[in-house]
């Protein structure tokens, strides 16, 4: 049978397990590219709320246990490719096309005599940023929106990190598999990510210059390109109530938690949950047990939003934190973030002999040295600190995420470690983690990073959360400041944030060195742009501690009952 025949039949809508189905929909957006859509509604007679779904990852085509959730409360479902992907027509541009599209799509739907006119949007990653930039345009079908895992900046969620580091792993592998050429296989991910300069990695994935990959590379700092794409600047425009879910195992926790205090101090109606999960939304990882209570019934949770606040058939819920804390393996409920009377409390770092690797005698302690004292280490990019675990982005077969054992990392030289005593009772944080050091270098730039771990009574070493600093960046990502080799410098490294209980008997550690490879990229310690960088050099890494250079870090220290 001809395919135009065929697409023809697919758009005559079709009774279905008590739904009517209507397949490749052609939605005509503002300049006349049409967006491939699909429909699903419930077989009675009448008009209905739309549950929306914008995806660049094929669109759903068959009634799913998702959709199947939002059909038996009575909405429509729709579900649609994004410009330029699969069957919808144009060009894919990131950044540009979601707020029109977005918005042009819910003018079409409203206009559909099986819609009432109302609407909500759903979905994680960027069928998430999707929503968040439809909201933008505050289309007036537009009633609420249930984001998950999406964040809310460019810079800081997808591309850089709050230290200035290029998010390597997560955007190589994400370019590669949606810009691959057709009938290609994705790029080898670990030829990706060690191929320099940086600036032609786009021709080994996507075999062409990318022009925004290039431009993302012209701007490493936070500057006007940044702010202009950035929802988290302009949310004064979101009007409508926003339900998130976040996971602690997922690169963008901290920003979906931003986002929500940010529309609680406007005064918007929304809830967050975070719980023990990566990307994908699920507690399954590896080394990972989080017990019986780790999973929440998303869509479920995502279809009482919508009766609240797309139908109006169920009252408000509260706008609350919900949060999983990891090692007691409970959910609490919280009116801000970080939660009511959390105490930063430091922890201050001191050695003797050296804390190189988990051989060293590194400490952490909860009162201050009495005496400075310094570690040293080498910082060799062509022999990076591996990358094992924690949160991560978006390929969990490349690049695992979750509480992974950090002893193979910890055996290094290059490894700065800090443990605390056992603890004698529970200790439970909730909030950011910053860690304070006061740092030198042999290089005109380099980098340090610093990895929060809980370590069990028989060994293990679970992380929780780490962060990254460019050298460069220590006065903030908005501009480069030069630094001069040798000069001792304060630095702070945001670590994120995270809810955690170290349990008795536990103990606390802090990891010290430069790389995390390839969560970021490698500095390669010259001091020039990084994009187009081709020479590798070795720096010397000095840390010093004590009571004139008191190196710390930061706990968010909660007190329960």
């Amino acid at each position: 049978m001809p395919r135009a025949l065929l697409l023809l039949l697919a758009c005559l809508p079709v009774a279905f397990a008590q739904a009517v189905v209507t397949l490749h929909v052609k939605v005509p957006m503002r300049d006349g590219v049409s967006l491939c859509t699909n429909i699903f509604r419930p077989a009675a007679a009448g008009s209905f709320p739309v549950a929306l779904q914008r995806t660049p990852y094929r669109k759903v085509s068959q009634i799913t246990p998702g959709l199947r959730a939002f059909l038996d409360r009575g909405y429509a479902v729709v579900t649609q490719d994004v410009r330029g992907r699969y069957d919808s027509q144009g060009s894919f541009n990131q950044f540009t096309q979601e707020k029109n599209d977005g918005e042009d799509t819910l003018a079409w739907i409203a206009r559909q005599p099986w819609s009432d006119g109302r609407a909500g949007m759903f979905g994680g990653s960027y069928v998430g940023i999707a929503q968040w930039r439809t909201a933008l345009a505050a289309p007036p079908s537009l009633k609420a929106i249930a984001p998950a895992v999406s964040g809310g900046d460019e810079y800081f969620d997808r591309y850089y990190s709050r230290g200035g580091a290029f998010r390597l792993g997560h955007r190589l592998r994400w370019l590669a598999e949606n810009y691959k050429p057709p009938q290609k296989p994705v790029a080898d991910f670990q030829k990706l990510v060690t191929y320099l300069p940086l600036r032609r990695a786009d021709r080994l994935l996507a075999g062409r210059v990318l022009d925004f990959f290039q431009s993302v590379l012209d701007h490493p700092s936070y500057d006007d390109y940044w702010r202009a794409l950035s929802t988290r600047l302009h949310i004064a425009r979101v009007q409508v109530p926003v339900q998130i879910f976040s996971g602690w195992y997922d690169v963008y926790s901290s920003s979906d938690l931003d986002m929500w205090s940010l529309l609680r101090a406007a005064g918007r109606p929304t809830r967050i949950f975070v719980g023990p999960w990566g990307h994908n939304l699920s507690p399954a990882m590896p080394q990972a047990n989080f017990g019986p209570d780790a999973a929440r019934p998303l869509r479920r949770l995502e279809a009482d939003w919508f009766d609240a606040w797309v139908k109006g058939s169920a009252p408000p819920p509260e706008n609350e934190v919900h949060y999983f804390v990891l090692g007691r393996s409970v959910w609490r409920e919280s009116p801000s973030w970080p939660p009511p009377g959390h105490t930063p409390t430091p922890a201050w770092l001191d050695s003797t002999a050296g804390a190189n690797s988990l051989n060293g005698d590194g400490r952490l302690l909860w009162a201050q040295p009495k005496s400075d004292s310094s570690d040293f280490y080498d910082y060799n990019p062509r022999n990076a600190v591996p990358t094992l675990g924690g949160a991560l982005c978006c390929s969990a077969k490349v690049m695992p995420w979750g509480p992974f054992d950090q002893r193979p990392v910890e055996g290094r030289r290059d490894v700065l470690v800090y443990t605390s005593a056992p603890l004698h009772h529970e200790l439970e944080i909730a909030g950011p983690v910053r860690a304070v050091l006061f740092v030198s270098t042999s290089a005109p730039d380099t980098d340090f990073t610093a990895k929060l771990v809980d370590v069990e009574p028989a060994g293990p070493a679970r992380i929780l959360c780490d962060g990254i600093l460019r050298l460069r960046y220590r006065q903030g990502v908005e501009r480069v400041v030069p630094y001069q080799p040798g000069q001792f410098e304060r630095i702070e490294i945001d670590l994120g944030s995270i809810a955690a209980a170290f349990l008795p008997r536990h103990r606390l550690r802090l990891e010290v060195t430069s790389s995390n490879f390839p969560k970021y990229d490698r500095n390669l310690n010259t001091g020039r742009p990084q994009a187009g960088e081709k020479e590798i050099r070795t720096a010397s890494q000095q840390l010093r501690h004590g009571p004139h250079f008191p190196s710390q870090i930061i706990l968010p220290i909660v007190k329960t009952q």
